[in-house]
């Protein structure tokens, strides 16, 4: 999805790697070993680890395996933390998804906790709504879809969980009431989503929640600034004690109810009641000896299958990391599965999804030919085969027993839709937007339905034991840095922080799910690691080069099979943290 930031330039350009403008460029130090493409080394622990974007969560997590816990609950409880430490990117008003490996019964396990749309607007009536709009609004009552993440800890618990929810939770609902420093990056994100919400008021029928619980005195908190949220504190206390139904039955979904028709959602106690995730198995593809594991739609994990089975073909290898060779070819095969991803991503109980028709090896060949390596494609249609940025955070876990968990969890844009029940502390994510309005279209809304998700967790095997649990945040980007990542580690054999660290391209302009098309080849930005001389030829091709965007942020756990170890990382974009013991 599009996010709007006009007047931000200066703080993007900052963000992203580029220098202020008027500002020296000041170089980066030297190690003394290893890649200097690296920030720091990877992190090892013979019993356990916990990669998160941010240390406090990190610690909690880590807290949680030396009490006896195993991995999903050390992931229920930093996943808890994030959404009073990182309430901008994550929080129990939005969806989860999550991969996990087993060590008892040696295999992946997935789950899909994304909400569905109200049951009570129908598309003619929100067409209705919607007026002489073409599309949901990005915020407010129109954009809310039911939160899956609550029901999606308590369904991984049931399974995988040992220490009771109500413990998991006391470190954040201290936290909470205590107060935390936010430190730089979430601080940055937090006033950039408040601008943006505040510029958007218009399309948000109640906005003094917002304010009461995620401004101080009127404004986002800056670097080093304590931020307490008493409300999110007192709603963990109920579903510590109450469970997952004191969400979607009890007080909390009477809150809801309540607020949603003095606000104008759509959204109501019943939708809540009827919520549940569904446990799914991953779909995988190989590539050069590593199966490489994503969860089916709705979600877009395919999508990072399709440009491996795609690139698949190239010696990628030979032409040299982040190359203008290298980098067309995963440009291309990006804009191609993305073509797919537009027309035919979404929930599998309101469309038929080919999804083994799309990662076959011969329509990858097919595909592939589609390519040409001199020239950029402007633009591409979706084959018969029988949103851009967005606010996300992902952690991984993996314990002394040997089972890893890959979990993603997303308000969708920050902030979401911008409301926040009375008096509950969280605010509800705005993933009802990402529905298309055109009849006939795979993602077209209905009520019930899943709209597409962008959030998607990673994981790899190799010879049928666990190899790497990974993912990067950040909307459109997620595909973007799951391809890239894997290629690092697998075509030029970086380790697990280096891969992280190592500079990226962003390719947005894509066709989407909500119906928008690619004509003019959409836009190309490269991180500041990548040379003059690339960016010149990759100009010459006629990829159109941008000034800045988002390039995600990285937690990944490797394990060690043969020195029976794991290695963390956390890349340098966000305020994350690896720590193992």
């Amino acid at each position: 999805m599009q996010i709007r930031l006009a007047g931000h330039l200066s703080i993007l350009l900052f963000l992203f790697g580029y220098p202020l403008i008027g500002q020296p460029v000041i170089g980066k130090g030297d190690r003394i070993t290893g890649s200097n493409i690296a920030t720091r080394s990877p992190v090892l622990g013979k019993h356990g680890m916990v990669a998160t974007s941010h240390p406090l969560a990190t610690q909690i997590g880590l807290d949680v395996l030396k009490q006896g816990g195993t991995a999903v609950d050390a992931a229920i409880a930093a996943n808890a933390a994030l959404g009073v430490i990182e309430p901008n990117n994550g929080g129990i008003g939005g969806d989860l998804f999550a991969i996990v490996w087993s060590a008892k019964d040696r295999k992946l396990y997935g789950l899909n906790a994304s909400g569905r749309s109200p049951k009570g607007l129908s598309y003619e009536a929100l067409k209705t709504v919607l007026g002489q709009r073409a599309q949901i609004p990005l915020y407010g009552p129109l954009s809310v879809s039911v939160p899956g993440a609550v029901d999606g800890w308590f369904q991984l618990h049931k399974r995988f969980g040992k220490l009771p929810v109500s413990k998991l939770l006391a470190p954040s609902i201290r936290y909470a009431r205590e107060g935390v420093p936010v430190p730089q990056v979430i601080a940055y994100s937090w006033q950039v989503a408040a601008r943006r919400l505040a510029d958007n008021r218009a399309d948000i029928t109640e906005f003094d929640n917002f304010r009461k619980t995620f401004l101080i005195d009127g404004k986002a908190p800056i670097e080093g600034q304590v931020f307490l949220n008493p409300d999110l504190a007192s709603t963990y206390e109920k579903i510590a004690s109450g469970g997952r139904d004191a969400f979607y039955k009890g007080t909390v979904a009477e809150t809801i109810d309540r607020y949603s028709r003095k606000a104008g959602l759509y959204l109501r106690k019943d939708d809540l009641a009827s919520h549940q995730s569904t446990w799914v198995d991953p779909v995988s593809v190989n590539y050069r000896g590593f199966t490489v594991h994503e969860l089916p739609p709705n979600g877009q994990g395919i999508a990072v299958l399709q440009m491996l089975t795609i690139l698949e073909g190239f010696d990628l290898k030979s032409l040299g990391h982040n190359s203008a060779d290298y980098l067309h070819l995963l440009v291309e095969a990006k804009k191609l599965a993305f073509e797919d991803r537009a027309r035919y991503y979404a929930d599998p109980d309101f469309a038929k999804v080919p999804v083994d028709a799309l990662l076959s090896k011969d329509y990858a060949a097919r595909r592939r030919k589609l390519i040409d390596p001199r020239k950029a494609a402007e633009r591409i249609d979706a084959s018969d085969p029988a949103l851009r940025a967005g606010d996300t955070v992902y952690l991984t876990v993996a314990d002394d027993d040997g089972n890893m968990v890959s979990l993603i969890q997303s308000n969708m844009l920050e902030f979401g839709s911008g409301m926040v029940p009375d008096g509950l502390g969280f605010v509800f994510h705005n993933r009802g937007t990402s529905f298309t309005m055109q009849p006939g279209h795979a993602n077209v809304y209905a009520p019930g339905k899943r709209p597409f998700n962008t959030i998607i967790p990673g994981f790899v095997t190799k010879n049928g034991e666990p190899y790497l649990s990974f993912g990067v945040m950040g909307g459109a980007m997620q595909p973007q840095g799951h391809l890239q990542i894997l290629c690092n580690m697998i075509d030029f054999g970086m380790n697990v922080q280096e891969a992280g660290d190592a500079a990226r391209f962003s390719h947005s302009g894509s066709s989407e799910p909500i119906g928008t098309v690619m004509k003019d080849g959409g836009r190309l930005a490269l991180e500041s690691g990548i040379s003059n001389e690339v960016r010149t030829e990759l100009e010459r091709r006629g990829h159109h080069l941008a000034e800045t965007d988002f390039f995600g942020g990285y937690q990944a756990i490797l394990w060690d099979a043969k020195n029976q170890i794991y290695w963390g990382a956390s890349e340098m974009r966000k305020d994350g943290q690896a720590a193992g013991y």
